[in-house]
């Protein structure tokens, strides 16, 4: 393992699963260290001999660690860090990363302060997540075969970039780098979109008539199961990630009018045409299910 002391902020679900995979990974061998700002979570990690060192003071949890990783929302970073950095607690040539799922703000406002502090910011993004939050639904085999987007810029120091993804792949993710801006763009398709639509799924099919939910099956669960996240989460992403999800609703709207009209002028080939490069494009990923 290249890091020895591994400092994570915030044990919600993914931070929570990053403590329990890191400790069953090395066996013990690497010193886990968590911050949080409730008591209780903390005391139940160090109860099951995951975390080796828990606190909510967040330069205590820092000091000595060679990763940091940040769990917490994404306004929430730059908050959390900053006592940190103020405290000097940041050693020389630790490196940050996170686990947001928007890129362009977190590392336009990361990057530079822990440069200055004397470390290296790569941003990540493990693709890993649920409509469930919280430590109680943390587990340690959360990141196996997750995709992690590891996200550097043109200023990026090429070892600390290395060793995060080195880190990913050590806990079983498959990774790919690209910038923060391709990162947004793509998420917002495979991510934001979704978590969108599925949304607007059940406010079209149950708003009007919440009863209908009593015979619905598992495709509508399986359509809408998204839509369950945390809200103030989902708030904060779509806001955060603004231009390139309308951009992907812009897009969506398009297809809507396209459907509408296959419809109304009961135009059955171009309906038909329309399903079948779904279904193609869909099984092509995922195969016949």
């Amino acid at each position: 393992m290249l890091f020895s002391r591994i400092a994570i902020f915030s044990p919600g679900l993914l931070g929570g699963s990053l403590v329990r995979a890191i400790h069953r990974q090395s066996a013990g061998s690497v010193e886990v260290r968590v911050w949080g700002r409730r008591e209780e979570p903390l005391q139940c990690l160090r109860d099951e001999g995951a975390a080796t060192f828990a606190s909510t003071n967040a330069a205590e949890v820092a000091d000595g660690a060679d990763l940091i990783v940040l769990a917490m929302t994404i306004g929430a970073m730059r908050a959390t860090l900053e006592p940190v950095l103020a405290a000097g607690a940041l050693a020389p040539g630790a490196i940050v990363t996170d686990v947001g799922s928007v890129k362009g703000s977190v590392v336009a406002a990361l990057e530079a302060p822990v440069t200055a502090a004397g470390g290296y910011f790569v941003g990540s993004h493990p693709m890993a997540g649920s409509e469930q939050k919280g430590l109680d639904h943390a587990t340690a085999d959360l990141f196996t075969d997750a995709a992690c987007l590891i996200t550097p810029t043109t200023t990026s120091d090429p070892g600390a970039v290395d060793r995060v993804e080195d880190f990913w792949r050590w806990l079983g993710c498959r990774t790919a780098r690209m910038s923060p801006e391709r990162h947004d763009e793509t998420v917002s398709r495979i991510s934001h979109l979704p978590h969108v639509v599925a949304s607007l799924v059940v406010e079209a099919a149950l708003r009007e008539s919440p009863d209908a939910a009593i015979y619905a099956g598992g495709g509508f669960r399986d359509t809408t199961r998204v839509a369950s996240g945390p809200p103030e989460m989902w708030t904060e992403i779509l806001l955060e990630n603004r231009d390139a999800v309308l951009a992907r609703l812009e897009q969506f709207h398009a297809l809507t009018g396209e459907m509408l009209a296959f419809l109304r002028d009961r135009r059955e080939e171009d309906l038909h045409r329309f399903l079948s490069g779904a279904k193609e494009r869909r099984d092509h990923i995922y195969g016949r299910r």
